[in-house]
């Protein structure tokens, strides 16, 4: 990703250096199992772990690549460039080049998974503490856009609360899930290395050992930790799509932050324009981009093909990237959202108690008017506050058939806002554990 959208701790997981540290680690730790087992001299173990100190050379690694169109096998030469060509005999014994990759590539997952899940608590508790702050502050809730009943700002950050915490569990899931590694050799059959060697390397890097892995490990974890992720940023653009329409002149329920010396149009300079929020809408495309190419990778033939290469070494780094940076951005934008109840009054009584329909709609039917009858008179009513901007509540008062079946004083108890809020509490017990 270019360094706009991306952030040093995950960018560092991707970087060439990170990774042949990891190859490194890999190839040390089974020399180590193997010296254990007697398979080869304790002696030459001890060699490898000399270069535990060393820089590696990326630019030499990629220019020993040039000649050999092999990565592994660069790697491994300059390996023992460093340690001594007698010394790393040894290395990668009875290994293929999967067993390095595909091993290293899950523990750059994990690893990423764990600053993804990091990233998600943090925006949690600010959707949690602006749920408590905002838990009271009447507003509109909307239906296919259109005003529908009233409900509280409060419970539209509990909602995403709740959503984001289902997206935690998944995350957590999908870590799991990805947190296997394969040192079976060529094939998978260990024909040729001790499946000790895969137990003892796994135990070293904090991964499991993939039960059974052909030569490479099954790539349904992998669309399973990518598709966990898509969910994640369908979620941050619900989210963000919810405050853009906030933010809209004719809402303005609540804002972005607009800081000191910020420019909204290069052209307009009385613009607050949306920037974060539709800047996350376009990033969590860019997020659930990688998701069908993790799902085709699933389908390799036979052992092992590389068809699913190129792609991982593109939707690895640039998903987690995206992804680590969008959470990032959302929770500054959650923390710092400027809030306007006042406003959101004034919208909700736009329309002048056109919201408590439904109140008078069952109110009619529970005084004994068939719901078909009731919906009627409700409805008539309700359009002249449409078409003619009349006040709901004093057209009802003025129908004779509706003050037939309610007294006024019952019409009036019906644009009470409280009965809308009642089980807030409750709902909030739910969500956040009483």
């Amino acid at each position: 990703m270019i360094p706009r959208y991306s952030r040093p701790d995950m960018v560092a997981i991707w970087s060439p250096e990170t990774k042949f540290r990891i190859w490194y680690e890999i190839e040390a730790n089974a020399c180590d199992a193997m010296a254990d087992l007697g398979v080869i001299p304790r002696e030459n173990a001890k060699a490898v772990w000399k270069a535990k100190d060393v820089e590696f050379n990326v630019a030499r690694i990629d220019e020993i690549e040039a000649v050999t169109k092999h990565d592994v096998i660069a790697f491994l030469t300059h390996l023992a460039e460093n340690v001594g060509s007698d010394e790393a005999r040894f290395v990668h014994q009875g290994m293929t080049s999967s067993d390095v990759l595909d091993t290293c590539f899950n523990v750059q997952l994990v690893r990423a998974a764990d600053i993804l899940i990091a990233d998600m608590q943090g925006l949690l508790a600010a959707l949690k503490r602006r749920a408590y702050e905002h838990k009271d502050t009447v507003r509109i809730g909307r239906s296919h856009g259109i005003h529908a009943e009233p409900t509280t700002m409060g419970l539209t950050f509990a909602r995403f609360y709740a959503e984001m915490d289902r997206n935690l569990r998944r995350l957590i899931t999908a870590r799991e899930e990805i947190a296997t590694g394969a040192i079976s050799g060529a094939v998978g059959t260990f024909a040729n290395i001790d499946p000790r060697v895969e137990e003892h390397v796994c135990e070293k890097l904090g991964l499991t050992p993939e039960p059974i892995s052909t030569q490479v490990i099954p790539r349904d974890r992998h669309a399973a930790f990518f598709a966990a992720l898509g969910v994640v940023a369908s979620s941050i653009e619900n989210v963000a799509i919810e405050i853009r329409h906030m933010q809209r002149t004719e809402v303005l329920e609540a804002e972005e932050f607009f800081s000191k010396g910020q420019k909204g149009s290069s052209a307009m300079p009385h613009k607050r324009n949306p920037v974060l929020t539709e800047n996350l809408t376009g990033l969590a495309r860019l997020v659930r981009m990688a998701v069908v190419p993790a799902m085709e990778n699933v389908a390799l033939w036979h052992e092992r093909d590389i068809s699913h290469s190129s792609v991982e070494r593109n939707i690895g780094p640039d998903t987690t990237i995206t992804l680590d940076f969008a959470l990032s951005r959302l929770t500054s934008v959650i923390e710092n959202l400027v809030v306007y109840p006042d406003n959101m009054l004034k919208n909700m009584n736009k329309f002048r108690g056109l919201v408590m329909s439904q109140r008078v709609l069952l109110a009619l039917t529970q005084a004994g008017v068939s719901r078909e009858d009731a919906y009627r008179l409700v409805q008539r009513n309700a359009m002249k506050v449409w078409e003619q901007g009349a006040d709901f509540k004093t057209e009802l008062l003025a129908d004779a058939e509706v003050t037939a079946a309610l007294s006024p004083a019952e019409i009036e108890e019906k644009f009470d806002l409280g009965y809308h809020t009642k089980h807030v509490d409750t709902i909030f017990s739910r969500v956040f554990g009483s």
